[in-house]
């Protein structure tokens, strides 16, 4: 499911020519960018990972004498 697209208050840096060159942000809006981009590469990261069902992981871990 996709999260809703985050509205940045961001301000740009322009040539003579009033072409954006750089992007300005507040520290906060930056670190939560940051934050969004590290998730992605884990999910990236995992997409191949095996899933294993719910049902199946409650067994084994009865089975196993931990629940």
């Amino acid at each position: 499911m996709l999260k809703e697209r985050k509205k940045y208050k961001v301000k740009y840096i322009t040539d003579k020519k009033g072409n954006k060159k750089e992007v300005i942000l507040s520290i906060n809006e930056y670190n939560q960018l940051l934050e969004d981009i590290e998730d992605l590469a884990i999910a990236a990261a995992r997409e191949k990972d095996v899933l294993i069902d719910h049902d199946k992981v409650i067994e084994q871990l009865r089975k196993d004498g931990l629940l």
